[in-house]
């Protein structure tokens, strides 16, 4: 039988993990610190991963994590996941031109940033650009 790896909580802690685990917009976060309260509760890591739905050796790297950096090594780190297409400033200035240059025909658009930036972006990368300006400009009206 193995030994439990506990992490000791002051009430402190254990009220700042509790609050971030009803109110956080992060499942993951949610569930992170949902699982700190679990082996702190004195649970076995094979226990928690069956509750929390992650693996026996994530458990134990989240807890580690959370011993080392306390609650801010819970969050997701900066750098995740995939890079937008349109990231700079001058990008998003020639799509928005093209845009208004070709309001009937966004493909038209999207074909002709393509050509000028070198780039190949897909339709739903497209379509989810023209969502964020949209509201953006939303936004900013109403502000």
């Amino acid at each position: 039988m193995g030994r439990v790896n506990t992490p000791l909580l002051d009430e402190k802690a254990r009220m700042e993990l509790e609050n971030r685990f009803r109110i956080d917009k992060s499942h993951a976060v949610r569930m992170r610190c949902q699982l700190i309260l679990l082996k702190a509760d004195g649970r076995k890591s094979k226990d928690v991963a069956g509750i929390v739905n992650m693996c026996e050796m994530s458990v134990n790297n989240w807890l580690s994590r959370y011993k080392a950096d306390g609650i801010s090594g819970l969050l997701t780190k900066p750098g995740r996941g995939r890079k937008p297409v349109i990231f700079s400033d001058q990008e998003q200035k020639n799509a928005l031109e093209l845009i208004k240059a070709n309001r009937q025909k966004l493909q038209t658009a999207r074909a002709e940033w393509e050509n000028q930036q070198g780039k190949s972006i897909g339709r739903d990368a497209f379509r989810r650009f023209l969502k964020v300006v949209v509201d953006d400009t939303n936004g900013f009206a109403s502000e």
